[in-house]
């Protein structure tokens, strides 16, 4: 079973989760998809990253894999 994560929220905190809550969406609920939302910012950077690293490769000048 995962461990329980205490949170105690800033004034700041209760701010955006009360702004950010959808109608009829739970605090867990709304820190859920934030959680989701952050982990997917986190892989689009990454994308980007590899993009970026990868945009002078010509894969026309590889040699075919078959």
């Amino acid at each position: 079973m995962p461990a329980s994560i205490g949170f105690r929220p800033t004034q700041e905190d209760e701010r955006i989760l009360r702004e950010a809550a959808r109608p009829g969406e739970s605090t867990s609920d709304t820190l859920r998809r934030a959680l989701r939302l952050l982990d997917h910012e986190r892989w689009l950077a990454q994308f980007r990253a590899d993009a970026e690293e990868l945009k002078d490769e010509d894969v026309n000048a590889e040699p075919e894999a078959w």
